[in-house]
């Protein structure tokens, strides 16, 4: 199951995915964590120190490594120079899967020990002094939305997705990777401004969304986020000792996390699984078509010198019986 956290800068978004990723190495499931957000604050919140969290390898400097192997034996993609962030999948493509290891893990995945289990740790990589006045961070995520484009995951997988701040994944087709993206809302005119934007722009592709309301305090909280999300408003989080002595570096161990809280982590694995009968590998597969032929017309042919809209492969839907190119 591919799930998203989303919401403002500072609404707890990057918290509340640690947790729920510590959530599900508790039970013991295979989970890959991603940070797609060039701040890079899920390493120290899954534990990680100042000097561990810097050394991790980012997903944006292994891009050429990242094509090469996605690319496969794909007739359709001439070189792994002219793969773009949206090029899909086809026939003879390589694939990535959660339980498996593969060049790109061994580059751009480092495990993390938590109390219940093992994660994997993949990171795009902060924005740099070099990249100012030469490109934008969406060079860095392009290399989460390749690996997400060919990946295949069933549905006691997961692969929980720590988004950038705001709207910014509506720059390309990031937005529909996932069967289920957690909107992480303060009980704010502001907390709930980038549900809006999620909503207007989710509605026409499907998206299944779900608001989890942060930092409520009481009954009038509550009322307010009620009355401005509706029946999108699946859990609701209060103030954790738990989380204030994480922040601090003193974490105790997860079972200790108030119950109240081990609740609402758990109702969002409920949602979560609720949207496997949902999956249609179909639309998809079309949607990433759909995406990739937009970026190749408004950027991407220019840039490649190449017409992208051939790496489309019309008679190839991606789904969990697809075999891969090795």
């Amino acid at each position: 199951m591919k799930i998203a956290f989303v919401g403002k800068g500072g609404s707890g978004k990057t918290t509340l995915s640690s947790l729920f990723v510590r959530h599900l190495a508790a039970t013991a499931q295979p989970v890959v964590a991603v940070d797609a957000d060039i701040n890079q604050h899920l390493g120290p919140a899954l534990g990680l120190d100042e000097a561990e969290a810097a050394a991790l390898p980012a997903l944006g400097e292994h891009l050429p490594l990242i094509k090469d192997y996605l690319r496969g034996t794909n007739p359709r993609i001439a070189s792994a120079d002219t793969m773009i962030k949206t090029t899909p999948p086809g026939e003879g493509s390589r694939l990535l899967r959660v339980r498996e290891n593969n060049p790109v893990y061994d580059a751009c995945a480092r495990p993390v020990e938590l109390d219940g289990g093992t994660v994997r740790l993949m990171v795009t990589g902060p924005f740099t002094d070099a990249d100012l006045g030469v490109s934008c961070y969406h060079s860095k995520t392009g290399a989460v939305e390749l690996c997400l484009n060919h990946l295949v995951d069933g549905r006691d997988e997961f692969v929980v997705v720590d988004m950038t701040a705001g709207s910014d994944s509506f720059a390309s087709g990031m937005f529909t990777r996932f069967d289920i993206t957690f909107l992480v809302a303060e009980p704010t005119r502001k907390g709930v401004s980038v549900y809006r934007q999620y909503k207007e722009y989710a509605r026409d592709f499907k998206v299944a969304l779900k608001v989890v309301g942060n930092k409520v305090q009481g009954q009038d909280d509550l009322d307010f986020l009620r009355a401005e999300v509706g029946d999108d408003l699946l859990v609701t989080v209060g103030h954790s000792d738990w989380v204030r002595a994480m922040e601090k570096g003193r974490p105790p161990r997860f079972e200790l996390l108030e119950d109240a809280n081990r609740r609402a982590l758990r109702q969002l694995e409920i949602a979560a699984d609720a949207t496997y009968e949902l999956r249609d590998w179909e639309r998809y597969t079309q949607q990433m078509a759909h995406f990739h032929l937009k970026n190749a017309r408004s950027w991407g042919n220019e840039r490649t010198g190449a017409d992208l809209a051939a790496q489309v492969d019309p008679g190839f839907v991606l789904d969990e019986s697809v075999s891969a190119s090795v």
